[in-house]
């Protein structure tokens, strides 16, 4: 099954076209306040790459948030409009989820983080079962890092353009039952390729 799958919730633009699992072509770029000039262009590459059409395709898959309002509106009418010229099925996959997926596998339990940029942060808690399914252990949040750091306990994988730039006011707040450990790569992006899969 082959999928177009776009993530647009932050500055970071990352757009993907996956069949299956396989990985048939990807473009991750910086795109702060330049989304609708970039994407379509990408989108058209990655077909010239493939030598894909849209019609060639079996689904959509976008992200839908949290995240920049006008990052979402974009990825998402793009994909709406494709849907009405092809009639292909679209998926939507929360953004904090698409994150998780960038770790699959992992068996501690996962919390990505964004940035709202209005002094507070988005979150959710995530784990990776045995039979390798994304199970929600805590839905999403906003708040302060403060709210975020207490909410924790038990061993926690952190990562995300959120904990970067608020590590410091999070670990002051956790509890002592709380040990948070930071991700190998901790200012980890949104990728289209795990939102692909997630879709």
């Amino acid at each position: 099954m082959k999928v177009l799958a776009v993530e647009t919730a932050t500055s970071w633009q990352s757009v993907a076209i996956l069949d299956e699992s396989r990985v048939l072509a990807c473009h991750d770029q910086e795109a702060a306040g330049s989304h609708a000039k970039l994407l379509l262009p990408t989108i058209d590459r990655l077909f010239s790459e493939t030598g894909l059409t849209l019609k060639q395709l079996d689904g959509l898959v976008v992200s839908i948030g949290p995240g920049s309002f006008t990052g979402l509106r974009v990825g998402l009418a793009t994909l709406l409009g494709f849907r009405t010229i092809s009639q292909l099925p679209l998926a939507v996959v929360p953004t904090l989820e698409g994150l998780a997926w960038n770790l699959r596998g992992t068996s501690t339990l996962l919390c990505p983080i964004l940035n709202s940029r209005r002094g507070e942060l988005y979150w959710a808690l995530f784990r990776w079962t045995s039979d390798d399914r994304l199970e929600r252990v805590m839905s999403e949040q906003v708040g302060t890092a403060a709210m975020l750091g207490s909410s924790l306990t038990g061993t926690v994988l952190v990562f995300g353009e959120g904990w970067t730039v608020e590590a410091s006011a999070i670990r002051a707040s956790n509890p002592p039952s709380a040990t948070v450990v930071e991700a190998p790569d901790p200012a980890m992006k949104p990728s289209a390729v795990s939102i692909g899969l997630a879709g």
